[in-house]
């Protein structure tokens, strides 16, 4: 591996590494916002507009997220809409994170007990007051890991951008790659750097599930984990005891 052609390399790969966060940060938050919506019509069981969103999930999900952008880029200027490859990224990354989302919110919202509900409403909140300060709250909290889990998915689908004549980091190593065939040293770096984005977004995760996950949720991780210790000591006493 030459440390030249690193040194000279780093730069390209900093300005690539600067846009795919871009761009991938942008398309998440959008899909944080659909996924939102999406949920809140499922969970609230909207006539026709749940329907319309189980479809919009369902083709989501059920389709390669190069497909999208490919339809999104050629074939939208075909009826007249045109998008530069940054917004059709962004637009791409935020169609197929929205259903993803949707499905982490969704099973976030549904883990709530109906007696918290009840019990808000016992205690004068309405509809909304509940929703805001007894049922988000909760399901938020529920959500952290999936949520987590669907960032860097949707952060490393950035790499599929390069298709659209985006200079991400996938397109900078296949450039750098295919003029100059130093490929050992393109390949390290675009593995450094996509370490250097995704591995914070992990380290993050995991603070935060350990910090805001429900209560409940670490009693029973720490019931099963006393249990399983338990199980272990007593099995190792009837294997001393049979020893005698």
């Amino acid at each position: 591996m030459n440390a030249e052609v690193l040194n000279e390399y780093l730069p390209l790969f900093g300005n690539a590494a600067l846009l795919t966060v871009w761009l991938g940060l942008a398309g998440i938050g959008l899909s944080i916002v659909i996924g939102l919506i999406c949920s809140l019509v499922q969970f609230y069981k909207i006539p026709v507009a749940r329907q319309i969103v189980r479809i919009y999930i369902e083709l989501s999900r059920n389709t390669p997220l190069l497909i999208q952008l490919f339809f999104i880029y050629y074939g939208l200027p075909k009826i007249g809409i045109k998008t530069d490859p940054a917004v059709c990224g962004v637009v791409g990354l935020a169609f197929l994170g929205g259903s993803y989302m949707a499905e982490t919110f969704r099973s976030g919202l549904e883990a709530v007990d109906k007696v918290h509900s009840e019990s808000a409403f016992t205690l004068g909140l309405n509809k909304l007051q509940t929703f805001i300060y007894v049922i988000l709250p909760q399901a938020l909290s529920t959500s952290i890991p999936p949520f987590v889990a669907n960032v860097i998915f949707l952060l490393k689908e950035t790499s599929v951008f390069s298709a659209v004549s985006l200079m991400d980091l996938m397109f900078t190593a296949k450039d750098l790659i295919g003029l100059y065939y130093n490929t050992t040293e393109s390949l390290f770096l675009l593995v450094v750097f996509y370490l250097i984005i995704l591995l914070p977004v992990s380290l993050l995760g995991t603070y935060l599930e350990h910090k805001l996950g429900t209560p409940g949720v670490r009693q029973s991780i720490r019931k099963n984990a006393a249990s399983r210790k338990e199980r272990k000591t007593t099995i190792k006493e009837g294997v001393v005891n049979v020893g005698n």
